[in-house]
């Protein structure tokens, strides 16, 4: 619920991974300013008191905030994919946004359909979240939780040839020996992410988030909501292209960062066998429609009778390329996303 307290900390950790060699890091769902899990703790009236410093705390595409980040994969050379709450007008969005080695923002992307209650806090996303992006070394793309269940949202993934794919997800159930599995726990959501890995044939880094005290304190107001969920429920992983973890993992209560190397040419070997969206699919008998133009409640003509362009979407300069870039020195405090300050 605190903005510059885990920015403060999303820039130590980038500090961190960079020391560790690694080219790319990723950051779990809405890691800033954190999951807001008053919205399973309660009613919609209890839950309002919440909404206000939420939305204060959400990020702007372009803002001070924002240039933090940029300022810290500039200064440590590393590319940064951070999930994040986005604020746009007074709605907020579940998004991710792609800042490559030299700070500049290169994507960015909404959550397609929040899940369950996450509705009652966040608009959606449309056509034009599913993308790729160039990196220098390699194509990456990114989903967020839940979105991981979506067949055709994993589908139109992969028609884009990932190379390396951020699956960001916030905290879930911790497995209690004996108990029913729960699709919101975390064996469940290493299955279907490490399922992406096998049937995209790429990389897949999970980055999630960790229960723990401080969100005790701040959403459970009486002794039934403490009990409702366990500590840490966290489970970072690195996932091969055949599906092997390739790095141990941390406990799901610890904080902290798992690095790994890669080598792409793993990927060719896993789709030899094996291509979703090439020598293994038959798009004569099945094939996915996607609507990727961008969705807005008002449209507006210029001045030759052309539809412009809505304020959060930039032209593309190749199909498989997001937004156009933001550099760090266009960023500034109180513009909206799509407007230059």
């Amino acid at each position: 619920m605190n903005a510059d307290k885990t920015i403060g900390k999303a820039v130590s950790l980038i500090e961190q991974a960079s020391k560790k060699g690694a080219k790319i890091v990723a950051f779990p769902e809405v890691f800033i300013p954190g999951y807001p899990w008053w919205i399973c703790l309660g009613n919609l009236p209890w839950g309002h008191k919440f909404i206000v410093p939420y939305h204060e705390n959400s990020l702007q595409l372009r803002d001070v905030r924002m240039a933090k980040l940029q300022e810290a994969a500039k200064r440590h050379s590393i590319a940064v994919i951070m999930g994040y709450s986005e604020r746009d007008g007074a709605s907020r969005y579940m998004s991710q946004v792609f800042i490559d080695a030299d700070g500049t923002i290169v994507g960015n992307r909404r959550k397609l359909k929040p899940t369950s209650a996450e509705r009652m806090i966040y608009g959606e996303g449309d056509g034009s979240d599913f993308f790729v992006h160039d990196f220098e070394f390699g194509r990456v793309g990114a989903l967020n939780c839940w979105e991981h269940f979506q067949p055709l949202s994993k589908m139109a993934m992969y028609s884009l040839h990932e190379q390396i794919h951020v699956a960001s997800w916030p905290s879930m159930l911790v497995d209690e020996p004996g108990a029913k599995q729960s699709s919101a726990s975390v064996n469940a959501s290493l299955t279907v992410t490490c399922s992406y890995a096998l049937e995209g044939s790429c990389f897949v880094l999970c980055a999630t988030q960790v229960y723990g005290k401080a969100a005790v304190d701040a959403f459970c107001d009486t002794e039934d909501k403490k009990h409702l969920f366990a500590l840490g429920g966290g489970f970072a992983r690195i996932f091969g292209p055949g599906g092997a973890t390739l790095v141990d993992p941390l406990s799901h209560d610890e904080e902290g960062i798992v690095c790994a190397d890669i080598d792409l040419a793993e990927i060719l070997e896993a789709k030899a066998s094996a291509d979703p969206v090439g020598h293994y699919s038959r798009g004569d008998a099945l094939s996915l429609l996607i609507n990727r133009n961008g969705r807005a409640p008002v449209r507006l003509l210029d001045e030759n009778d052309r539809l412009e362009l809505p304020l959060r979407y930039f032209p593309r300069s190749a199909p498989t390329n997001g937004q156009t870039s933001i550099p760090l020195a266009e960023t500034s405090e109180g513009s909206r996303a799509g407007e230059k300050p």
